[in-house]
C-alpha cells in the first residue's frame, strides 16, 4: 500500500501490483473503494498485467478533507499516479461516475493511453440534458444527497441494495454498503458535480480503443445512454450484459473479466 500526496498535505492511497504486461489502472465507483475491484484485479494480475487501484479524494483510504473533490480533481490523481508510476501506455478503466473520472484522465494523458474501458461508465452525462435525454436529474442527484444528510447508514444501504439487479448474495450487498460507509462527506460533493458534467466533446477527440461494458438493467447509468455514446468515440465497441444491473464484474463476473481480458490482450504494443 502506498500514498500520493497530492494537495495541501492531503494524500491518495493507491496500490501498485507489479506485472510485465501492460498497465491497468482500475477507478472506482461513487462513494465505493478500490475494493470493488477484488475479483477483476487477480484475473488481470493472472494474465500478466501491472494492475494499480486507488481510492478516490473523500473515499475509502484516501483523506476525507480534500477541498476539492471534483471529477476534475480525481481525474488529475489518476493522472499524477500513472506519471509517478512511470506507467507507459496504460488502460484505463473506470466503473459508474469513475467513467467520467477516467475519461478526463484519458484526454489529460494523451498519447499515453492505450485503451479506455467504461464499466457502466456515467459518461459524456449522468444527467439529462438539450440534445442528450438519457439519465435522471440534477434534482434527482440533490434527493440522494438530501438522503444522505438525514440518515447516511440507511440511504447508503439502500443504494447498495439496489446495485445488482442479479442475485449476488447478502455478503457482496453488505460489502458495497461498507465500503460506501467508508466515505466522507466531502464525497458528496463529487456525485453533485457529475450532475452538472458533459464530456461530448472529449469523447470524439480520444484516439485509443474504447470497450463499453453495461448492464441492460441498469439503474444508475441508463444503458440507452451507453449505447448512444458508443458514436461518439472513434472506435468503440458495446458489450450488453442482458439481466445485470450497475455491476457486470458481480453480477456476470466471468463474462466481464473474459471481456475485459480480450480488450487489453488484443491491444497493439
Amino acid at each position: 500500500m502506498a500514498f500520493l500526496e497530492v494537495e495541501d498535505g492531503k494524500r491518495v492511497y493507491y496500490e501498485h501490483h507489479a506485472g510485465a504486461g501492460r498497465p491497468v489502472v482500475l477507478v472506482h465507483g461513487w462513494g465505493v473503494t478500490s475494493r470493488c475491484w477484488d475479483t477483476t484485479l487477480p484475473a488481470l494480475r493472472a494474465a500478466g498485467h501491472a494492475v494499480v487501484t486507488l481510492d478516490h479524494r473523500a473515499c475509502g483510504r484516501s483523506d476525507k478533507d480534500f477541498a476539492d473533490t471534483s471529477i476534475a480533481a480525481i481525474a488529475s490523481d489518476v493522472v499524477a499516479i500513472v506519471e509517478h508510476l512511470g506507467l507507459r501506455a496504460p488502460v484505463l478503466n473506470g466503473w459508474s461516475l469513475g467513467g467520467a473520472v477516467v475519461t478526463e484522465a484519458a484526454s489529460r494523458l494523451g498519447s499515453n493511453i492505450s485503451g479506455l474501458v467504461l464499466t457502466g461508465g456515467a459518461t459524456p452525462r449522468y444527467t439529462s440534458a438539450e440534445g442528450w435525454p438519457y439519465g435522471g436529474t440534477p434534482a434527482d442527484v440533490e434527493g440522494v444527497l438530501a438522503g444522505l444528510a438525514a440518515d447516511r447508514a440507511s440511504t447508503f444501504r439502500a443504494v447498495a441494495g439496489a446495485v445488482c439487479v442479479k442475485p449476488v448474495g447478502a455478503d457482496v450487498v453488505e460489502s458495497m454498503w461498507l465500503q460506501f460507509m467508508e466515505s466522507g462527506p466531502r464525497a458528496d460533493d463529487t456525485l453533485r458535480d457529475l450532475a452538472g458534467i458533459d464530456q461530448r466533446e472529449i469523447l470524439p477527440a480520444l484516439p485509443c480503443p474504447v470497450l463499453l461494458l453495461c448492464g441492460r438493467e441498469d439503474g444508475f447509468v441508463s444503458f440507452d445512454g451507453v449505447s448512444a455514446s458508443r458514436t461518439l468515440f472513434r472506435d468503440a465497441r458495446l458489450v450488453e450484459f442482458g439481466g445485470v444491473g450497475h455491476a457486470p464484474f458481480a453480477e456476470d463476473g466471468e463474462t466481464y473479466r473474459t471481456e475485459l481480458l480480450s480488450f487489453v490482450g488484443g491491444l497493439p504494443d
